[in-house]
């Protein structure tokens, strides 16, 4: 029989590979971050980093979502790709990926759905070694614990391509937009924090066109749900921007960490 679930590539390496570990790092993220503020966002945008250097940027919007613990039943999230040049979005043909917190189903009639798309296919080597979505679970795992997921990675695609997947995705209350990106890379401290902030001032404006590839790894997925949240007259707001010199690294060259709510 052909293999089903997606293993963790990356546990032991950007989060902890035990699961008590994990989970009670995932849980004091939680615990430290700001109260919840307004309404549950129907879409966020969160950081991929090793979560010593990402996980207190990433928790701080995830914080946002446990008000909706029992009404969001579905995830769709979208990341770069780091591993695999391609062009589209790549599903995954999978039943479930795991964590060190146990599996989540992937939601195949959701998938199957999207598959007619010329930009989407099923390319599960972008999936296999990809960390982008992977750190991104046990934070889900943790503030909503039931849902099915449908994970996308996203290499060259235009905003309008990454755009017709979340719309035809969108659905109601019951559905979260997660996409994953980081900010700027390997600038100095406070080249980092001026570049970042014109990166944040994009986002909360929905103009895609400010944001350059230089600016954020996940630009592409980024663009897409600027482009859908500008049509549907949504409001972005920032709800954390650090950067690895904030958290756990030198301030000679660092990693830009945003977190972002979009309602």
């Amino acid at each position: 029989m052909s293999n089903t679930k997606r293993t963790p590539a990356v546990a032991g390496m950007f989060y902890p590979a035990n699961a008590h570990e994990l989970q009670s790092m995932v849980t004091n993220f939680l615990r430290e971050t700001k109260a919840s503020i307004g309404s549950v966002p129907k879409a966020i945008i969160a950081p991929h980093a090793g979560y010593i250097y990402s996980g207190p940027i990433a928790a701080s919007v995830y914080a946002q979502i446990t008000p909706a613990h029992d009404t969001i039943t579905k995830v769709v999230l979208l990341g770069p790709s780091h591993q695999v040049p391609f062009s589209g979005l790549a599903a995954s043909s999978m039943q479930e990926f795991a964590t060190p917190l146990g599996n989540i189903p992937l939601d195949r009639q959701a998938i199957d759905d999207i598959l007619p798309l010329p930009q989407v296919s099923i390319l599960e080597p972008a999936h296999a070694y990809e960390h982008s979505l992977e750190v991104q679970l046990p934070f889900l795992q943790e503030v909503l614990e039931d849902f099915t997921l449908i994970p996308l990675v996203v290499g060259e695609a235009t905003k309008e391509q990454v755009g017709e997947v979340l719309e035809k995705l969108w659905g109601g209350a019951e559905t979260l937009i997660v996409i994953s990106s980081d900010l700027s890379h390997y600038l100095e401290y406070n080249a980092a924090q001026k570049i970042d902030k014109l990166t944040s001032t994009a986002i909360e404006e929905l103009r895609p066109e400010n944001i350059h590839s230089e600016q954020a790894c996940g630009r592409n997925p980024i663009n897409g749900l600027l482009h859908i949240a500008r049509n549907r007259g949504m409001q972005a707001q920032t709800v954390d921007l650090r950067n690895s010199g904030d958290t756990a690294g030198s301030k000679d060259q660092v990693v830009g960490y945003g977190a972002y709510v979009f309602n």
